[in-house]
Order: structure tokens, then C-alpha cells, then sequence
């Protein structure tokens, strides 16, 4: 008899965060434990339990005991679960080995949980019937045993753990932890700089800190800054060879990997942008901005076929455009990238429907914008994309409330000249002539406080 074991995994039915197309959109976990774990683990010879099984979620101290005295303890990673992380974060700090982890194919986990091996298996339905529960119980069935001897990340990394661990390890942890103790501190004070004296410190942090840019903290904190302190083409070149100046490990993070395709962006090369972009979402899963670098580079491909007047190709582009900024909408209703770039590409299609997503787009993309002001969440682009939504939906009343507010607060804040050509392209779509007279003038007073930013 192999002894028990304890299952960790959600209950019910439950969002799968599956990116669209590669996964269902929901799925009922009392099913897979049914259909496909419980039976599994029988036939492998354990008693098999999970934690609501009894009365509901099991007390904290139940759970402590299950997750020590288990002979084998598998994890289900499909989605970013809290209690699930908690609890196989305990079963490794506690017991060296007997903890499997295992994840639908189309799932992507959260943060260094990444890195560890999970036995991928096919989950295409939400609802397993006892086919699919047989799939998974035949490609789980062989694997499990040969991983359940794997050794948890506490014993692997620290020897003599939990007991007698070495302590000749911890000066050089101590070094590490004051270098980047030190480099927080700089930073923080650098983020505090006006942003037009940012980009002065750049050369000089890079290099001193060039001999400690294999510290993932520090590599991708330089980085950061080199991002949120760009003025132009010259600097994207910079944040460019930076990351191709980082070990390959390194260079993989999928912040870096954003970057990079953002950067090749900036300097026109949309094609190699887009390449990093799908292979970036292969390797960790589609989001809202990287479907929306997406949907930028395609936009960019767009206007350059218009210009050298490839009909064919530019609505292609347009297509390819629209799609990707869809994708990036649906995945989060909150980030108003993605949707604050659609309504002009439905514009220029003029299909069937297009003015209903338009408007769609729009309430989208305000609603995102006045939410991340109200939780001081905003970056410097949502207040002008507020106000582009208001001229966009010829929307007069709420044109006037926020060009009070910017009279009120300050050009500069609301980064208007940045905005004034887009809002001009807005006015020239209204057709009503008291609402575009009114945002004429609106327009004007804007122009006026840029004037005296």
C-alpha cells in the first residue's frame, strides 16, 4: 500500500484564465477530481483525499497535519489559485521530497512557480467526462512516480535544511541582500528626479552597476528605469543592446523579453517585435499588454502599407491590428491600452457593426481610465486617453468637465500637447453641429493652457 494522499487543487467550477482560443473559459474542478485524480490515485494504490471533502475547507490545523503526514502530496497548478500556492509552498518547506506538481497544457503559473516542472496534461473541456478523465489518468499515470522522488526547492538549495543548515551560505546571502538594499535606495531617489533629468542618469547607472547586472533584481531595476526614462530613438537603441548585453537566462524573463519587443518597436522593426512578441506568448501566456504590442506593431505595419499605397496588405495589417487589440480588451477590462486603440481602426474598416464596437471601445476604455485615477494607479498616457475618449464619443458635457479639471491641475499633468492633433481627428468625425461647435471651443481652451504649460 503506498500510503495517502493528500490532493491540493480548487473545488467547483472555476475561471480557467486560459488565453482565448487555447483552453475552455471555465473549469468544473469537482469533475477532474472525479473523473480524472481521484480514481488515478486509486489505481497508484493511495487513499486519495482533497481538502473540501469533508465539511468544506479544512481548518488551518488539519491542513498543517495532512500536508506533513502525506505520503505524497500532488498539486493542481491549472489556475492562479491563493490557497493552492500556500499550501505547496508548505509541502516543500516541510517534508524533502513527495510533492508533484502537475497543470493543464494551456495554464501558465505565476512568478517563480514557473520554473518548476509540472506534468503538463490535455484539458480542452471544461467539463470531464469519463473519456477525458481517462486521457489525463493515462498520461499522469506513468510520470507520477517517477516525480514524486524529486527533491522540494528548500532541501535542494539549502544543505542541512531544515536542521543544520550551512551557515558558511549566509554572508554571502548577506552580501547580496546590502547590494540590493543600496541599489534600492539609489533607485528611489532617482524616481524622484523631474523626468526631463532621468534620462541624464541612465550612462551613469548602467555603469555602476555593470558588474552586478547578473542579479535579476538589479538587471531588470536598471532596466526599468531605462524604460521609464527614454526620450527617443537613441534611447530605445540603448535599452536595446542593453538586454542583448544580459546573460541568456536572463534575457528570457518575460519582462525583459516585453521590453525587447517594445524597443525593436520603437526603432521600426515591427517584424522581429512581433516575432519576440508570439514566441513571448507561447512561452508564458498571453496578457493585455502583450497582446497590445502586438496589435501596436501590426498597426505600425498598417501605416506603413498606406503609404506605399499597398491596399492589400494595409487592411491585412488593419485586421491583424484590430484582432490582437480585441484579444489584449477582453483578457483585461481594466488596462485601457488595448481598447483605447480600436476605435479608429473600426473607423477606417467601416464594416458591419463597427460603430457599436466603437462605442463599445470607448465606454471600455474610460471606464479603465477613471478607474486607475481613482486608485492612483494612472501612468502618464491615461489622462490624454481620457480626454481623446470624450471627443471620440462627442461627448461635450464630459469634454468640459475634464477641461476644467486641467485648468484646474495643470497642462503639464495632463500631458495636453501630447493630445491636441488626436483630439483635432476626433472633431472632424462629429456630425452634429452644436456638439462639435461646443467641442471646437473646449479644444481651444486646451490649446490655450498648453500654451502656458
Amino acid at each position: 500500500m503506498a500510503g495517502f494522499c493528500f490532493m491540493v487543487m480548487p473545488f467547483g467550477r472555476k475561471d480557467s484564465h486560459a488565453a482565448p482560443g487555447t483552453g475552455p473559459a471555465e473549469v468544473n474542478f469537482d469533475a477532474l477530481w472525479d473523473k480524472a485524480f481521484f480514481p488515478l490515485l486509486k489505481d497508484l494504490g493511495y487513499t486519495p483525499v482533497r481538502a473540501d471533502e469533508e465539511s468544506g475547507s479544512l481548518i488551518i490545523n488539519q491542513m498543517v497535519q495532512r500536508l506533513y503526514y502525506s505520503d505524497l502530496v500532488l498539486v493542481d497548478l491549472s489556475v492562479p489559485n491563493g490557497n493552492v500556492y500556500y499550501e505547496m509552498g508548505l509541502r516543500h518547506g516541510m517534508q524533502r521530497r513527495g510533492c508533484v506538481l502537475v497543470a493543464a497544457d494551456w495554464s501558465r503559473q505565476l512568478f517563480d512557480v514557473a520554473q518548476m516542472r509540472a506534468i503538463r496534461y490535455s484539458l480542452p473541456v471544461g467539463e470531464v467526462d469519463d473519456a477525458w478523465g481517462q486521457k489525463i489518468r493515462d498520461t499522469l499515470r506513468p510520470v507520477i512516480p517517477r516525480m514524486r522522488d524529486a527533491i522540494s526547492p528548500a532541501f535542494e538549495l539549502l544543505p542541512g535544511y531544515p536542521g543544520k543548515v550551512d551557515d558558511s551560505y549566509a554572508e554571502g546571502v548577506r552580501d547580496q541582500v546590502d547590494a540590493l538594499a543600496a541599489f534600492q535606495a539609489e533607485m528611489r531617489a532617482l524616481r524622484a528626479l523631474p523626468p526631463a533629468s532621468r534620462h541624464r542618469q541612465v550612462a551613469p547607472l548602467r555603469a555602476k552597476y555593470a558588474a552586478q547586472s547578473s542579479l535579476p533584481a538589479i538587471a531588470i531595476g536598471v532596466l526599468r528605469f531605462m524604460v521609464n526614462s527614454v526620450e527617443d530613438e537613441a534611447g530605445w537603441q540603448e535599452i536595446l543592446f542593453y538586454i542583448e548585453s544580459l546573460d541568456g537566462t536572463l534575457a528570457q524573463d518575460p519582462y525583459v523579453r516585453e521590453q525587447r519587443a517594445l524597443a525593436l518597436g520603437k526603432l521600426g522593426r515591427s517584424l522581429e517585435a512581433i516575432t519576440e512578441l508570439n514566441g513571448l506568448i507561447e512561452a508564458n501566456g498571453a496578457t493585455s499588454e502583450r497582446e497590445g504590442l502586438l496589435g501596436g506593431r501590426y498597426k505600425e505595419l498598417m501605416r506603413a502599407a498606406i503609404k506605399s499605397r499597398a491596399t492589400n496588405e494595409a487592411k491585412h495589417f488593419r485586421s491583424k491590428a484590430i484582432e490582437h487589440y480585441e484579444r489584449g480588451m477582453m483578457l483585461d477590462l481594466n488596462d485601457f491600452f488595448p481598447p483605447c486603440n480600436l476605435p479608429r481602426l473600426y473607423r477606417a474598416r467601416g464594416g458591419k457593426g463597427d460603430e457599436s464596437r466603437i462605442q463599445k471601445a470607448l465606454h471600455v476604455t474610460s471606464a479603465a481610465c477613471e478607474r486607475a485615477i481613482a486608485r492612483g494607479t494612472e501612468n502618464e498616457w491615461v489622462r490624454p486617453t481620457l480626454l481623446g475618449v470624450a471627443f471620440d464619443l462627442a461627448d461635450a458635457d464630459k469634454a468640459e468637465e475634464l477641461a476644467n479639471i486641467v485648468e484646474e491641475e495643470g497642462a503639464a499633468k495632463w500631458a495636453v500637447r501630447s493630445t491636441l492633433d488626436s483630439l483635432e481627428e476626433s472633431l472632424a468625425h462629429v456630425n452634429d453641429n452644436g456638439t462639435k461647435g461646443r467641442l471646437a471651443r473646449i479644444l481651444e481652451r486646451l490649446r490655450q493652457a498648453s500654451r502656458c504649460q
